[in-house]
């Protein structure tokens, strides 16, 4: 009786569960403020293996991680590391190419004193209530360096 019982359960359960919810990818929030290159990269390093495993990547880069979405970047976020000679801004482009999602903090740009336009093609400034909407979400994933 157990046997039949837990197979329609579990036959129940099916049915009852939204496809679309069963199908939707995590989202990964990556918030990036250390000015550090290494620690730069190490964010972008695990954003893209959660990418290549099926997350939804939105990137915000606040404080001196910011500069990592200038045009004029410093040569720290250009400079190619060890093992595979990435760069921290190199790896950031490669992510927005794969469809994540990069942004600057709100308040980036006016304490930078430079306009969106010192940013690279495809980086946006973050509006707040999105940024926490995104946050918020369901199946969210946070990770800060």
């Amino acid at each position: 009786m157990r046997k039949p019982l837990a197979a329609a359960a579990l036959g129940l359960a099916a049915l009852t569960t939204d496809p679309a919810l069963a199908d939707e990818a995590p989202k990964l929030v990556t918030i990036l403020t250390s000015p550090d290159a290494q620690t730069q990269l190490m964010g972008m390093v695990l954003t893209m293996q959660s990418m290549q495993q099926g997350a939804e990547a939105y990137m915000l880069l606040c404080g001196p991680a910011g500069d990592l979405a200038l045009r004029d970047a410093p040569a720290a976020a250009t400079a190619p590391q060890k093992p595979k000679g990435m760069s921290p801004q190199g790896l950031m482009r490669k992510i927005m190419a794969a469809g994540g999602t990069v942004e600057v903090c709100a308040i980036y740009l006016p304490n930078k004193g430079v306009e969106a336009s010192a940013l690279l093609d495809g980086v946006g400034a973050a509006q707040p209530p999105h940024v926490a909407t995104r946050l918020l979400a369901d199946k969210t994933r946070i990770m800060s360096f």
